[in-house]
């Protein structure tokens, strides 16, 4: 008996036309990722309560950051990282963060950054590449924001440069590997075209 290969080649997905499930997944990660925000700014309070807080900024951004890029990889569509990292930080916001309305403003340079990244590609690599110059977006956007926003620019070089490599191994390991696993787990389940 000759087995037939069942599989259909995967279809070509327009990365400017949204459709209803795109739309749909959008909001479940904005959701997901909002309530996941909320939990996490317990662990930057944690770090910022001890002799760590010039780093705790740094070292919690990964999380912050996740949302944008899992909806870039995952929906594979012009502007979503950015309104998938809005939409986190609109319902972290309504979740009474600390940070209020900021978190929008937030959101908005988060996304921005991992935004750049995938565009840097061409909107073409939404794999492994495509996640490091998203990370590396990211990491240079939110890094210039908090130069000016929260006084970064008053630092000594010494501390900036540190700063500078653990918000990239920060925002590398949670929105680069972390983001990449989900990835790979959810196309086991078959939902990405």
């Amino acid at each position: 008996m000759i087995m037939q290969n069942t599989k259909t080649p995967a279809a070509k997905v327009n990365p400017v036309r949204w459709t209803i499930r795109d739309v749909i997944f959008l909001a479940l990660i904005g959701v997901f990722f909002g309530l996941i925000y909320q939990l996490w700014s317990f662990a930057y309070y944690a770090i910022a309560a001890t002799p760590l807080k010039p780093y705790a900024n740094d070292l919690t951004i990964g999380v912050w950051i996740m949302a944008g890029p899992l909806a870039g990889v995952l929906l594979r569509k012009v502007g979503a990282s950015v309104i998938g990292e809005l939409l986190a930080a609109a319902v972290e916001m309504m979740l009474f963060s600390s940070w209020g309305a900021a978190d929008l403003i937030s959101g908005f340079i988060q996304g921005i950054g991992n935004e750049l990244g995938f565009a840097v590609t061409g909107y073409k690599n939404w794999d492994k590449f495509g996640l490091l110059m998203s990370t590396i977006g990211a990491t240079i956007v939110t890094f210039a924001w908090d130069w000016f926003q929260s006084g970064y620019k008053n630092y000594q070089p010494g501390l900036l440069i540190t700063l500078l490599i653990i918000r990239f191994i920060s925002i590398g390991f949670f929105s680069g590997v972390l983001v990449y696993w989900i990835k790979q787990l959810v196309a086991k389940t078959g939902l990405l075209k």
